[in-house]
């Protein structure tokens, strides 16, 4: 009878502490709306092999959408641009390579793509021709030298879908831009998933979307993971909201890629669109070690090699984040290696990635957890700030 009241008052602590967490998340989804920093939002917590909880906050503002979570009726859920998220899809698409033997990450970038095999690197006195070779783990880790789409005067038409409809062309301009430095030297955020789907298309021989419909999306079951929209699909895109000040309110004008479904650029950084449930499947996989509902994807050894530190945090890396303090740098990964820096009660080891519009997700191992947030927004705001705060509600630190 003791033990019996002993498990009693355990689970009902346990419920407590649940009701506890989950309502500070739905308050956290409501601040950012009330605070006019974001509109409609959802959030995914999956625990121990189940979802334990799922909230959409609607904002109900005039040109906002209600968002749609309802995947058992299909082409009905709403639609996110992920941005970055698209990411770490494309780094297990290496991976998978790597896997069956087709690549290797020390590799010379030259060996598939000879537009590369002469790459010049910037110098006091101008430009000159790179004494290191650029190696596909450089573009894995952000260690090109190669910046993102402004930062080295070449502009954001270097991304545009109106500008290229092929990966190959992309790859043959990228190559004609001058390094930062020489490859491998440091850490800098820049275009290398992009033209790391150049590649997985020469080694492969299909295009990038077809590689990924095959061998990621069809086995995880992410039917609405794509790189195009349909007539139909824009209906359900969620529109953009802004706040800049006097610039104030929902857009789906202001799009800087236009994701129409003949164009062929299949940029693997930034270019694909998903949905709430879509991405979770993709998260379920990592935290799974790789497998999902009994297919393995990858190996959990890759997941190791991915989410292992290449380059740490700011003031170690200069051109590092300097918001995102105490996270250390994988494959397109943030992993968190001091959480008293990071000040959010979140577990040592958790690895994610975030996205342009505001959309992020962390795994946590040792929880065996994973977080997902999807909204849309642009303005004056760190996305990184929304993320620690999520973290500090699921992970009820007051701090």
């Amino acid at each position: 009878m003791k033990k019996i009241l002993i498990i009693s008052l355990f689970i009902l602590i346990q419920n407590k502490l649940a009701h506890s967490q989950f309502e500070a998340i739905k308050s956290f989804q409501k601040e950012i709306i009330k605070n006019e920093i974001t509109g409609s939002n959802v959030v995914m917590i999956y625990k121990e092999g189940r979802v334990v909880f799922l909230n959409a906050e609607n904002s109900n503002l005039i040109g906002d959408k209600k968002i749609n979570n309802q995947s058992y009726k299909p082409y009905e859920e709403t639609l996110f641009p992920i941005w970055s998220m698209s990411k770490p899809i494309t780094i297990v698409s290496i991976m998978i390579l790597v896997e069956k033997g087709l690549i290797n990450l020390d590799d010379n970038v030259s060996k598939y793509l000879p537009e590369f095999s002469q790459i010049y690197c910037k110098g006091e006195s101008g430009k000159y021709l790179c004494k290191k070779p650029l190696k596909i783990i450089h573009l894995l880790t952000h260690r090109s030298g190669f910046g993102y789409y402004s930062h080295q005067g070449y502009g954001y038409g270097l991304t545009s879908t109106i500008k290229y409809d092929n990966l190959n062309d992309f790859s043959e301009d990228l190559s004609k831009v001058v390094l930062e430095f020489e490859p491998g030297e440091k850490y800098y955020y820049g275009v290398n998933q992009a033209l790391l789907g150049r590649v997985v298309e020469v080694v492969s021989k299909k295009n990038f979307y077809a590689f990924l419909k095959e061998e990621i999306f069809e086995p995880l079951e992410m039917t609405e993971t794509k790189f195009y929209l349909t007539e139909r699909d824009r209906s359900r895109f969620q529109p953009l909201y802004i706040n800049f000040g006097t610039i104030k309110g929902f857009t789906t004008e202001l799009d800087e890629l236009t994701y129409e479904e003949s164009n062929a650029a299949y940029f693997g950084g930034e270019g694909l669109i998903s949905t709430m449930n879509d991405y979770s499947n993709f998260c379920i996989m990592l935290l799974n070690g790789g497998i999902f509902k009994g297919k393995r994807i990858i190996t959990e050894k890759s997941i190791g090699i991915m989410t292992n530190k290449y380059s740490s945090f700011y003031p170690n890396e200069e051109f590092a984040d300097t918001r995102k303090l105490g996270f250390n740098y994988g494959f397109s990964m943030f992993v968190l290696d001091d959480p008293v820096v990071d000040g959010t009660g979140s577990t040592k080891g958790i690895y994610g990635w975030s996205g342009y519009h505001g959309t992020h997700f962390w795994i946590d191992p040792t929880k065996k957890m994973f977080g997902l947030f999807m909204s849309r927004h642009r303005q004056n705001i760190s996305n990184i700030d929304i993320q620690k705060k999520l973290r500090r509600a699921v992970y009820q630190n007051p701090n």
